[in-house]
């Protein structure tokens, strides 16, 4: 018999938790690549709304240290999810609340400034 992590049974809404780590870009590429794939994702699904591509927002998941701490990437996809979460802008996004789909892109433009910040999130989505 598996148990359950007691951690899990009261989850939290994505209005209970930050939408980003707060970490400021070093460069504007960091900003100007994910919002470029926004932009050509909306022009070309236009009609679609099966899917939603987040910007410097965080992913919270149960499969870290521990579900309030979210992996903030520059940019990811998921396929299966409204475009606008019953008509309204996602504040974060919160794998529980999205019928357990994980994106199938994730995109991280590595920091001119030296640092751990490409293998710390490689790490994470292992």
């Amino acid at each position: 018999m598996v148990k359950s992590d007691p951690r899990l049974t009261t989850l939290p809404s994505t209005e209970e938790l930050p939408c980003s780590d707060d970490t400021p870009v070093d460069n504007e590429d960091q900003n100007f690549i994910p919002n470029r794939l926004l932009f050509l994702l909306e022009f070309i699904w236009a009609d679609r709304n099966d899917w939603f591509f987040g910007v410097d927002m965080g992913i919270y998941h149960t499969t870290g240290v521990s579900h309030l701490v979210p992996i903030v990437p520059d940019g990811f996809l998921s396929l299966g999810v409204e475009r606008r979460k019953q008509g309204k802008s996602r504040l974060s996004y919160a794998i529980w609340e999205e019928n357990k789909i994980v994106p199938i892109l994730v995109l991280e433009v590595v920091s001119k400034t030296p640092g751990d910040e490409y293998e710390e999130k490689v790490n994470l989505l292992h």
